[in-house]
């Protein structure tokens, strides 16, 4: 076979730039991907091992005082934070690899990075702004709830 004979491999689709994204990305999948192996099983023996009760412990008091603790919140934080950068960057190579058209390829990257950024905002949001207390008055109250007396006794301060 000869070199005419061989089809040209596929042109890269820009031309490479100082600093190399792919190579950081590289990078950080493998870095993000240990990390995120440490913090989901430490979330998981916290949350499901580690109490009295097991997995039966876990209820709405149990997740609103983690919640309550900064320690927790950014731990939960960081864990959404690499889950979603992660993901949405292995779906970017994927795109990058099987997608031929460049306007589909191009939108799909951005639509998978948009995606992200919404779900890390309302995601943080979410935790640092978490209330228990917050449908505990009003129409749906209910004064047989153990949650009920603490949120009047913290509504009292």
């Amino acid at each position: 076979m000869t070199a005419a004979e061989l089809a040209a491999p596929r042109s890269p689709q820009r031309p490479a730039r100082r600093g190399n994204l792919e190579k950081w990305g590289w990078i950080y999948m493998r870095v993000s991907g240990v990390l995120l192996v440490v913090l989901i099983f430490g979330h998981l023996l916290v949350n499901l091992v580690l109490p009295e009760g097991g997995v039966h412990a876990l209820d709405f008091a149990f997740v609103a005082g983690k919640m309550a603790d900064p320690f927790w919140q950014w731990w939960d934080v960081l864990m959404l934070w690499l889950a979603f950068i992660h993901g949405a960057n292995g779906m970017r190579v994927i795109v990058n690899d099987y997608v031929q058209g460049r306007a589909v390829r191009k939108t799909l990257v951005w639509v998978i990075g948009i995606v992200a950024a919404l779900m890390i905002v309302l995601g943080t949001l979410v935790v640092f702004t978490f209330d228990p207390c917050a449908g505990v008055f009003g129409p749906f109250e209910n004064p047989d709830s153990a949650l009920f007396e603490v949120c009047q006794a913290a509504a009292a301060k």
